[in-house]
Parts: structure tokens; sequence; C-alpha cells
């Protein structure tokens, strides 16, 4: 070679747009200049040389020197390289080293200088990375993103980390729906060889499905096939639903959903030929085609079972299948029956019983012959049984729920019921599973539990202002998991003007690990009922009382169950002794004969028990089952109220499919008094203790809305003493005091259906429901009640009104002329006497017959707590029915 003329080899990066996933990776003009150059190559010294072929003369390597590099050593860098001191080269082997160091992706900018077999490598090293920052993300949190990304801070910078990069941040994107979000990665070069690198999103619109085509239906209408579909169309009727954005995921299970729709209906030979998901131009819609073939209409043929199970006869099983020769054929019932054999199997213990339905399909008949066939299998025992996931909750709590253990035989219905059993716990995820799997043996089953823990502490604390009720502070905590023991405790004060309570509970839901509860509360109530007078709160009686309750359970089977408890309470009802009170005594006139028999200290000892059946699927939420039970209460073991309460309730859950849940409900109670009456003209039943129905047992209905009341007109006109006109509009309830006096006999029935939402309405806790509800109470002594004859001079009633002294409580007549601008003037004022201002009260609603409401609700797990809206009418009602239409409830659950 020319050792005047110096040979060269020098190759850079070349660092051009990049497209990716159909985005524009754009560099700023710095960093593309540094990295641009000419292909590798290796000229001949003065004479060109021919692409591919060698220097015509092989050199030998004298010397290699390495410039340029900082962080790494020279060494390092010669080790990537074939080249070595002492052998011969030629242009191709300059070529390969230029290609190995652009392999590293260390360098970006490298060259080889050749002078007469004395190498010299020039490199330039890729910067490091300072930091990698996003920005433009708003709907996709950094903690959603960094996951996924590959570059980190004191990594080597290269293209290819960049470019996957951003295509794992658009894959991202793609699956929220996103498809036009695009990325573009910039550098910010820093001193010392650093760089920042900046991910620039542009997020776009939500990708939203505007139109489902479905081509070659006949036999069903588009509307009835997009209906199957988890897929939907956007528009003003979709507007809160998350289904409208594209997922291919959820393509293909609309497609599986439609084969289900066909195969239910009988079309066995139904196939979707295509389904296409189009991008328009904008990125911002996709319209969906789907291509199908329906075929024929096929029935079932001949419906057989074999068995090769001992345990399993045929000629039984043949009388249990649902499916009838000459029905339309049904795939998801032919799925539903192997399901169903499957867990008769496992009744029998054997869980993994080969269940497999052979099918026989006749064209020319259009007719289906099913077999199912149950081949031999081993009778299967719990080798052992696995709880996994739980940090707080003590294994015991899982394991106590279990009914089955290790060495038992396996036995389907066991391992469904602990399901439900740690589902009603409410300490773990929704839906729980237990999981089986294969044992030591054939014969032996293993039974896992992966439990997720959720927080099953609740505290509360709200503090406010009313101007009915004054300075408002309400606390509460709960814990139903304490120190993981599965124990209960609870603690409660609320503190306003008008209504004061603290309360202190304790349960032990397994004393002494033997399947025994064991619980008990203290309390101290101070509640006041009231009424309103223009919108004036006024206290009409209250009651204080101080008591505590023991209640033990015991398991009777394994649905059944035996409460027994005692309670015993010291009540005291008394009156506002300035507004009822006259001479020491209550005044009927004023507070009523009802008010007036109601007051007194008492002691009320309680002795009772509850006989409970409860099969449901979950306690918290079911979905299926049913509970029922029978509650009693005997008052006079001792105190001075005696009275025996029956209460019976029942539900009923039904799962309708497609996650619609119907509940029917009913209760009854009735209450027979031993002994006499408190007072002559009382009821046997204190008011206190009587039953009451309204807001929120009955809606449609205010708060004790339903059932006998005395309601008190206080709306008279005397411009005319001699003939007193009463307004008896009960529309108008501030002219009037309604109270109720609740009966000894009560029933209530409810139809409520959830109805379920999209996913978006579901994951915000979100649970909507239509409800029709039915009640009534009734039976009570009928009042003494006070009519405006009370107020007047028997002997001389035209004219003359009753007056009262404060002091004395005497009362005297004074005469009303016709004109007086007010009654008080005509009273001897001077010697303490005022009137006596008259009103009339009715009695009302004494019916056995029932009210009914309809209405729709929403039930929402909101970050503040559990509440409930509903929004009811009252369809029948009696006479003197408080009704409401719209009910807020904070932390009550229907």
């Amino acid at each position: 070679m020319n050792s005047v003329a110096s040979q060269k080899i020098r190759a850079r990066t070349q660092l051009s747009a990049l497209l990716m996933a159909g985005t524009m990776l754009a560099w700023p003009t710095a960093a593309l200049h540094a990295q641009e150059a000419a292909p590798p190559t290796v000229p001949a010294p003065n004479v060109p040389a021919p692409t591919g072929e060698a220097v015509p003369t092989a050199t030998t390597v004298k010397s290699i020197t390495v410039t340029g590099n900082q962080r790494l050593e020279a060494q390092t860098i010669l080790s990537y390289l074939r080249l070595r001191v002492g052998q011969p080269y030629t242009r191709a082997t300059l070529d390969q080293a230029l290609k190995d160091l652009a392999a590293t992706e260390l360098f970006k900018d490298y060259q080889i200088s050749d002078e007469d077999g004395a190498l010299t490598i020039q490199v330039a090293e890729n910067p490091v990375i300072n930091r990698v920052i996003l920005e433009g993300n708003k709907r996709l949190k950094e903690d959603k993103i960094r996951p996924e990304i590959k570059l980190a801070p004191r990594q080597i910078f290269t293209r290819s980390k960049v470019r996957a990069d951003v295509a794992r941040i658009i894959e991202l994107y793609k699956r929220q729906g996103r498809f036009a979000a695009t990325v573009e990665p910039k550098m910010v070069s820093l001193d010392q060889n650093r760089v920042d690198v900046v991910f620039e999103i542009n997020e776009g619109p939500k990708s939203k499905v505007r139109q489902i085509n479905i081509i070659g239906n006949e036999k069903f209408s588009d509307g009835d096939l997009k209906d199957e579909m988890a897929t939907k169309e956007s528009g003003l009727l979709t507007i809160l639903s998350s289904n409208t954005s594209y997922d291919p995921d959820r393509l293909a299970y609309d497609q599986q959903k439609l084969r289900l729709f066909y195969l239910q209906n009988g079309y066995a030979d139904f196939r979707v030929i295509s389904a296409v998901a189009e991008l328009t131009s904008n990125k911002q819609d996709f319209i969906i085609t789907y291509v199908v073939e329906e075929g024929e209409r096929y029935k079932f043929g001949d419906v057989s079972v074999k068995s090769e199970l001992r345990d399993f006869k045929p000629e039984m099983l043949q009388k249990l299948l649902p499916m009838h020769t000459g029905d339309w054929y049904n795939a998801k019932q032919v799925e539903d029956t192997v399901e169903s054999l499957s867990e008769t199997a496992g009744l029998f213990g054997y869980a993994f019983a080969d269940i497999n339905p052979e099918f026989h399909r006749n064209p020319e008949t259009r007719t289906m012959d099913i077999s199912f066939d149950v081949g031999e299998s081993p009778r299967t025992y719990v080798e052992r049984v696995d709880v996994n996931g739980n940090t707080l909750t003590h294994d015991k709590v899982v394991r106590r729920e279990f009914r089955l253990n290790e060495g038992d035989a396996f036995n389907s219905f066991g391992v469904k019921r602990t399901e439900n059993r740690l589902n009603s716990l409410g300490y773990f995820q929704e839906n729980l599973e237990i999981e089986r799997k294969e044992g030591s043996t054939p014969d032996r089953i293993i039974l896992e539990t992966n439990v997720e823990e959720k927080p099953t502490g609740e505290l509360s604390l709200s503090a406010g202002f009313s101007s009915i009720e004054n300075f408002l502070l309400q606390g509460s905590i709960r814990q139903r998991n304490f120190r993981g023991l599965g124990q209960q405790l609870q603690a409660s004060v609320n503190y306003s003007s008008y209504s004061k309570s603290v309360e202190l509970g304790f349960t032990e839901p397994y004393l002494f690990d033997r399947n025994i509860s064991i619980g008990g509360s203290i309390y101290r109530r101070d509640l006041n009922s009231f009424n309103f007078i223009n919108n004036d709160r006024r206290t009409t009686f209250e009651q204080t009382t101080t008591g505590a309750q023991i209640n033990i359970g015991v398991p009777l089977t394994e649905f059944m169950s035996f409460f027994g408890r005692y309670t015993i309470n010291f009540d005291d009802v008394s009156l506002d002794k300035n507004l009822y009170y006259f001479g020491g005594q209550c005044d009927p006139l004023v507070a009523g004969r009802y008010l007036c028999d109601a007051i007194g200290k008492r002691t009320t000892s309680l002795l009772g028990y509850t006989l409970a059946y409860d099969d449901r699927d979950n306690r918290l939420r079911p979905t299926r089952g049913q509970s029922l039970s029978l509650s009693q209460d005997f008052a006079g073991l001792g105190g001075s109220v005696k009275y025996a309460r029956t209460r019976v309730q029942g539900s009923k859950h039904f799962n309708l499919g497609n996650r619609f849940i119907l509940n029917v409900s009913a209760e009854g109670g009735y209450i027979y008094p031993f002994g006499g009456r408190p007072t002559p003209t009382s009821d046997k039943v204190r008011l206190v203790d009587r039953f009451q129905l309204g807001e929120p047992q009955m809606r449609g209905f205010d708060i004790r809305g339903i059932g006998p009341r005395v309601i008190r007109f206080t709306d008279v006109n005397l411009d005319d003493p001699s003939n007193p006109v009463l307004n008896t509009d009960l529309k108008n309830r501030n002219n009037l005091i309604d109270d109720a006096l609740g009966g000894r006999a009560y029933y209530q029935g409810r139809l409520e259906m959830d109805i379920p939402l999209g996913t978006g309405a579901k994951e915000l806790g979100l649970r909507p429901s239509i409800f029709l509800d039915v009640g009534s109470v009734w039976s009570v002594k009928r009042p003494t009640l006070t009519t405006l004859a009370d107020f007047k001079d028997p002997s001389d009633g035209l004219t003359k009104y009753k007056c009262r002294n404060a002091s004395t409580g005497d009362t005297k007549f004074a005469t009303l002329t016709t004109g007086s601008t007010t009654l008080y003037s005509t009273c001897d004022s001077a010697n303490g006497y005022t009137a006596l201002a008259p009103f009339e009260e009715r009695f009302y609603g004494d019916s056995w017959m029932p009210r009914v409401a309809i209405g729709a609700g929403v039930n929402w797990n909101s970050p503040f707590g559990p509440f409930r809206i509903d929004f009811a009418y009252a369809l029948r009602k009696e006479e003197g029915d408080d009704t409401k239409r719209f009910s807020f409830n904070v932390g009550t659950q229907f």
C-alpha cells in the first residue's frame, strides 16, 4: 500500500425518521447530524477497488490503537473484533470489523484508519441516559407505563431500545382503545456525554366502534345478534358503556357469543366465516363486519347415557336428562348437562369423572343424536388442603369454613358449600374459588385456596350543623376480622341536640375453636319523637334507653342455626313539662291522651330466640338460595312489661342469567300482650313497643308513614265563634301534627330485581334495581280523641272557649264575641289565664289493607361509604298515610 496516501475506513450510523407502528419517530437535528455517515467501505490506495473484491495483496497487522474511548477499556473494544496483531487482513476483514463495532450498539461514530498496517480505531461512544421523561400522558399514569419501558437511567443509549419502548407504549394505548396514539421520542444532549430521553405522547381520542355490520344472517335480525355481543356501537344510549371501544379479545369473544346463540337455537352448522375490524382513516373509529353462515336447524334425536361407574346407572340418569327427542337442539343445554353429570359424579366422590358427549349429526333428518359417555375413574379422596395468600387472617379462620378435610372422600357439594361460606365472610376477594389439583396418586386430590385479603375495617367520622338538629357529630368504628381471628368489634357514638347514643359490641364466632358463637353489646340511647309545625320542629316525647344484650348461636345442621339472646332495657319516656304539663299532670288537651298514656319509667326483661335456615350462596350479596327465620321474644321474666313478640321472615334469590338477580322477600309479626292496660284508656302494648312501618323498610312512604295514627288539625278559623271552620286538608302537612301510633301486627313484602350495568359502572360500584313494596301495620286500641267541643263551655258552647291558668292548671271559660281579632284577649290574662288554642284530632290508618309502592333505586359503594338513592311512587295508600317519593339513605343496604 502507498504509505504516503493514508487509508481511512470510516462509518457512522444513519439515524433518519423511523417508522414504528404507524408512528413517525423524529429526532433532533443535532443528533441526526452526529450520526450521519457514508456506508462502511475501504477504498484501495489511489485506485478504487470494485465492490466485493479483496485488496490484491494482503497486509499484516502491525499494531492496533484505540482512541476516543472514555468509559470502555481498549481491550474491551478489541474483544468485539477479529483483528489481531500479526495476522494478515484485507478490505473484507476491515469491513467485518466495522460491522462488529456496529453490532455492539455502543458507539454513535466509529472509523478505522490504516497507516501501512498500523490500524487506528477511533470511536465516539453512545451517551449515557441521565433521565427518561414522559410527557403528555394523562389517561395512562406513569406507574402504568414505566414498568413497560426498558430504557433506564445510567444505561447506554441505543436506537433499538428506543424503538422497542415506543412500540410498547403504543401497545399499552391500543389496549386502552386509543389506536390514534402517537409517541415521538426526543433526545436532549447534556455535558459529559449524557442525554435525557423524552417520550412526547399524544394520546388521541378513544377509538370507538362506529358500526357493526352482519352479512349472511336470515333467521335472526341484526338487532338480535348485536344484543348478544359484548361490543356495542357508540351512541347516545351507550355513552356510559365501556364496551363501545374496540378490543381484539372482545371481538373473538363476540364470535363465540354468536356461535353459542345459534347453537342454543338449533343451528348446529353455524360458523363465522370472517370477522374484520377496519380502522377509519382518522384512527378514531372502527367498523366491524361479520360474515356468517347459519346453516340448517336441528332437533334432538336419540339421547342416551352410557356409564362405566357402578354408582351411575344409565337408566336412572336417563330420566334426569333435560333434553328429549324432538326438542330443538341446544348446545348450552348439552354443556349444562355435562356439568350437572360432573357435579353428580362429584357427590359420589369422583372428582375427575370423564364425561364425554358423543354427537352424531343426521343431515337428512336434521337431527342430532347424543350419547353421554361416563368413563371409568377411581373414587377420589382429599390428600391435602392448601391455603395461600392470607397475611392477616389466621389459617384456622379459613380452614374452619371447609366442609372437607384431609382424608375425606371428595364431594363436589362440600367444595361448593365451602366456597359459599368463604365468600360470605367478606374477608377476601369476590367470587373466590377453590382449585382442584391432582394429588400424588390418581385417587388423590389437592384442594388449593388462593385468597386475596381486602380491608375489613370500617371507620366513619362526620360532623355538621343543621337548623333542625343543631350541632351533629357521628362516629363509628367496626372491624369484622379483629386480630385476624374472625372476631367482630364495633363501637359507635352519635350526638346532636335531639339524639344521642353510644354503643359497644363484640362477637366471637367460634368460642374456644368450637362452632359456637357468642356476643354482646351495651348501649345508651336518647331518642326524641318529633313533628313539624310550619317548619318548626316540635318534640313530642323523649325516650331514654339504657340496656345490654348477650346472645349465643349454635348450628343445628349445615343450613340451620339456633340463636338465643337475653336483653334488659331500662326505659324512661317523658314529655316536656313546660309544654304538656299543667298542675303537675300531663294534659291530654295539649299532649293527647295516647302520649300521656306512654310516659313513665319501666324495665323490660326480654328472653328470645331465632331459628334460622339459610342456604344462600353469599350472605353479603346473594345471587341464589333462600333464607327463613322464626324469632320470638318474651318480656316478663322480671321487669314491668309483659308481652310475647313473634316475627317470621323469608327471602329467596333467583339468578335469571346475564347478571339479573331477582329477590322475593316477605315478613310479618305480632305482639301479644299479657296483663292489663297501663291506663284505662290506653292500649295494652305501649307505644314504644309496637311495630312501625315506613322508610326505609317501605319505600314510597315517610318514616313511620304507614299505619294507625292520630292527626291533630290546628288550623281553626274562629271569625264566627258559633261556627268554627276546621281545615282538614291532609296534603298540607305544615298545618297539622301527625303522631304515628304503630300497631300490634304488621306484614311486608318486597319484589326487587338488580339490573346489571356495563363494566365501567360496575367498577364504580353502582348497582341499580327496580322494586315493588307491599305492607301494612295495624291493630291498636282506638285512642280517645280531642274535638273542638272539648274547648267549649258545655252549657253555652256557642261563644265560650276554655282558658287555663299556667301555674295552677285551673280552667274557666271566656266569651269570644263575633269579630274578635284574637282569642287570647278574651281570657283573664291579669290573673294568669290564657286561652287554649282549639284543635281537633282524628284517627286514621288502622287497616290491614295493603299499601303498595313501586320505584327504582341505586346502591353506590362510594369512596365515602355505601349509600342508596330511591325514587318511589305509592300506588295504593290509606287516608292519613304520609308518602314520600325521594329518599336518600347513607349506609343502608337492601
